[in-house]
């Protein structure tokens, strides 16, 4: 429970670095941040999965490119679930889909290797 916490508070400040650079993604609060990463974290576990099996013929067909847009759709999902988080299009949700997926990829890496020591 505490590693899942953990990941899902370094997610929000990986939200709040990235509203801050990119310009088509805005972030109200740190408690929105928390709310993004929270709301995410259930997308990709409930609705990723349906959106993926319904899309199969699609990514079969871009050989797994028409992930990238599953992955914005999911963030732009959320974008109008969350009041105080917004994305100006899909454009800019996948650009921040991809950023927050690179960099959660290197933090989580990290919490792993701090386990071994």
């Amino acid at each position: 429970m505490k590693k899942y916490i953990l990941k899902i508070l370094l997610s929000a400040l990986v939200v709040i670095v990235l509203s801050k650079i990119l310009p088509g993604i805005y972030v109200d609060n740190y408690l929105t941040a928390i709310t993004v990463a929270l709301v995410l974290s259930i997308l990709n576990v409930f609705v990723k999965p349906l959106l993926i099996i319904f899309t199969l013929p699609a990514t079969i067909l871009t050989l797994g490119f028409f992930l990238l847009i599953i992955n914005a759709i999911i963030v732009v999902l959320a974008d109008k679930l969350i009041t105080g988080f917004g994305t100006k299009n899909l454009f800019w949700a996948l650009i921040f889909s991809l950023l927050l997926s690179l960099f959660q990829s290197v933090l989580f890496s990290l919490l792993k290797g701090d386990k071994k020591h």
